[in-house]
């Protein structure tokens, strides 16, 4: 035993010095939904195939039909919305972070400008690894 102890203290760390240094993302990682709010055409494709039942339809200010409200807690990220979108207006990111500790946090609104391109939280691509979100 005292062997294994002397050889492993000299060998690479088998774990990764996460949040410090950022993983990877491999290609086809299904992270948080990308909403682009001007392709939508309000079907409600979305919310009647989601099988978690986590994107209800809900007025938005500024637009005359129903828009998906998106919430993360509940979501399974099947990306059956995605698949079932006729727009694409739903697209995967790699974006992965999703911890919080309120709640109230993981209810993305389409008004919000969480769905922006330009948002580098939304915007993460598959396969990118500048992940850090700020």
């Amino acid at each position: 035993m005292l062997k294994e102890v002397v050889t492993q203290l000299f060998k690479k760390p088998a774990t990764q010095v996460y949040p410090f240094t950022k993983p990877s993302v491999p290609v086809g990682l299904r992270g948080k939904q990308i909403f682009y709010i001007d392709r939508c055409i309000s079907c409600g494709l979305c919310a009647k195939d989601c099988p978690a039942k986590a994107i209800e339809m809900v007025d938005v200010e500024g637009y005359e039909k129903k828009k998906p409200l998106f919430l993360l807690d509940r979501c399974v990220f099947c990306y059956q919305c995605a698949e079932s979108c006729p727009k694409n207006a739903i697209e995967p990111s790699g974006f992965f972070e999703l911890a919080q500790i309120v709640k109230t946090e993981l209810v993305v609104k389409p008004a919000d400008g969480i769905y922006a391109k330009d948002d580098p939280k939304a915007n993460v691509q598959q396969g990118d690894e500048s992940q850090d979100g700020n």
